[in-house]
């Protein structure tokens, strides 16, 4: 057996009340003038909960998918109050702005996360222009830190908390079988997707189970490490994709394609869904596409809002840039997976 698994630098602080060593985490790496970044929605909970730092300023624009006009008024105001560090507080959108600003100005990022997205682990970064969202990993998107506490996720709506743990499972589902993966990389995943799968029921159940979203936001913190350690496939592809196409959420798009995108590749990656059902208790494919149709909002690309006249723009999209990907990349093959998750129904075999 041969592999390479190169360990990136992560600082992760997880459970309950971490968010109170955020000052302490801003002392640690040097930040003298914090800037605060967040959604316009999350803003007050994070000044609330942030009230021992004195930022230097403020930016509440994050938006979906990161565009780059937003990413550039958020520049201007860093900038205008001299910001040395940078906090992101809430989702991917947050997140994103903030690995944005960390790697146009060299600034080392805290990021504090309220969903399942794991963006938090990733030296990943996703921005949208002109409607195509392109993503490169950049040594300066890895958070300095990363704060995990439980404690934010109690507010989580189920229909939210569905949607961003599926899409975390989607994580480790494509890093359990990449082109570039590992054996360390992959009993992540498979313990990632195990403790989601667990857990997703009982937090939609009861969103205040606090030992529930602790083992979500475990599984989902790993899937996050799992992202960042390894290539991604035909299933994130096609989500940041449609994503930027069609400005759909970008948890709920990953929720309703995971399915339809792993019978794809089913064919080719026995070994790495074998270990997954193991782990599930069952057909990997079939227990994950019918946990996500029991528990998250929406089924299909349609109920998101996507057109059906957009199954041609998403095909050409997808054939237009090749990637790596354990089956390769059949046009009707491709129409026909978009049209199932447009549509709603249950994923095909190739």
């Amino acid at each position: 057996m041969k592999f390479t698994y190169a360990a990136a630098p992560h600082h992760i602080i997880f459970g309950q009340g971490a968010v109170r060593q955020t000052a302490a985490e801003a002392a640690r790496l040097g930040g003298q003038r914090p800037f605060l970044v967040s959604t316009a929605g999350q803003m007050p909970k994070a000044a609330a909960l942030l009230f021992e730092i004195d930022f230097a300023g403020r930016f509440e624009g994050a938006a979906m998918h990161t565009p780059v006009d937003v990413s550039a008024h958020a520049l201007a105001r860093l900038e205008s109050v001299g910001g040395d560090l940078i906090v992101s507080f809430g989702g991917g959108s947050a997140t994103g702005l903030g690995k944005a600003l960390a790697v146009r100005t060299g600034l080392p990022l805290i990021a504090i996360g309220t969903t399942y997205g794991g963006s938090e682990m990733t030296a990943l970064l996703g921005e949208t222009s002109d409607g195509v969202k392109a993503t490169r990993r950049d040594p300066r998107a890895l958070p300095a830190a990363a704060i995990y506490d439980v404690d934010l996720t109690l507010s989580l709506s189920p229909a939210t908390s569905a949607a961003s743990g599926i899409n975390a499972i989607a994580h480790a589902v494509e890093a359990s079988y990449a082109s570039d993966g590992n054996p360390i990389v992959s009993a992540i995943a498979v313990d990632a997707i195990a403790a989601l799968a667990g857990s997703l029921r009982r937090v939609v159940a009861d969103p205040r189970d606090v030992a529930a979203r602790s083992e979500a936001l475990r599984g989902a913190c790993e899937a996050g490490l799992c992202l960042n350690g390894v290539s991604m496939g035909l299933h994130h592809k096609l989500c940041h994709m449609l994503g930027g196409a069609f400005d759909l959420p970008h948890a709920e798009t990953h929720a309703i394609v995971l399915a339809h995108a792993m019978a794809y590749n089913a064919p080719a990656v026995q070994p790495a869904y074998a270990a997954i059902g193991a782990a599930l208790g069952g057909d990997a494919v079939q227990i994950l596409d019918r946990l996500a149709r029991d528990i998250a909002p929406m089924t299909s690309l349609a109920a998101l809002g996507m057109p059906e006249e957009g199954i041609d723009r998403a095909v050409e999209l997808v054939m237009s840039k090749p990637y790596p990907n354990p089956v390769p990349l059949d046009e009707a093959r491709i129409r026909g997976l978009i049209r199932r998750a447009w549509a709603g129904e249950a994923p095909a075999a190739v």
